[in-house]
């Protein structure tokens, strides 16, 4: 397929794409029309098409989609096809809970470490991996093959964090620290700030109840 720019508002459906067909295949769903799917996930029927028109189309016309192919042709684009080894930088709550989400590992996603400055903290494991000092964090990169980071912990200390992550091979980080991280080209950053999606809930609550008045 010839390669095009996608832009990241079609890349950032994918995801729900991608839920709602598993969804539909553990359901035992065989073929799905984007006019039912776009019931489902309240999506337009021309807007699905669009989306899946940028990687080639998948549906057949009287037909509609093969939930199965589908779903696994979207797992392709994600990369999901291919198993990717993370580290936790930062074991608060946040790192703690993100490090026992099971679902890391059912989208190919391997949990290999966690590290932290505390040293109260050194030892004790999640979901059985032991939490490491920081200064073990360049050796274990290395030699565990890691490719993305997820960064949970204050901004003060993130950016330099990132600089050590990247030096030592590090090829995307998951940013939940509340600071823009300047990377090299070619190293993919996904900034997460709860707060900032808090907020926008706070003003669709505020919206809402200025139109019920």
């Amino acid at each position: 397929m010839e390669e095009r720019e996608i832009s990241q508002a079609v890349i950032g459906r994918l995801p729900r794409y991608f839920r709602y067909l598993g969804d539909l295949k553990e359901a035992g769903v065989e073929r799905i029309s984007s006019q039912e799917l776009s019931e489902l996930m309240k999506v337009t029927a021309s807007q699905i098409r669009q989306d899946f028109n940028n990687f080639g189309g998948f549906g057949q016309q009287g037909y509609g989609y093969n939930v199965d192919f589908l779903h696994k042709e979207i797992g392709n684009i994600l990369g999901l096809n291919k198993e990717h080894n993370l580290i936790v930088i930062g074991a608060g709550n946040l790192g703690q809970a993100l490090g026992n989400y099971m679902n890391f590992k059912n989208r190919g996603f391997i949990f290999k470490g966690m590290f932290d400055v505390n040293p109260e903290l050194w030892g004790k494991e999640v979901r059985g991996i032991p939490i490491q000092p920081m200064d073990k964090v360049e050796a274990f990169v290395k030699e565990n093959d890691i490719d993305i980071a997820v960064l949970t912990i204050p901004k003060t200390s993130a950016v330099e964090v990132a600089e050590v992550l990247v030096n030592n091979g590090i090829k995307a980080i998951w940013n939940f620290a509340h600071v823009d991280l300047n990377v090299p080209e070619g190293i993919q950053v996904e900034n997460v700030h709860l707060s900032d999606s808090l907020m926008k809930l706070s003003y669709n609550l505020e919206r809402y109840s200025q139109e019920q008045k």
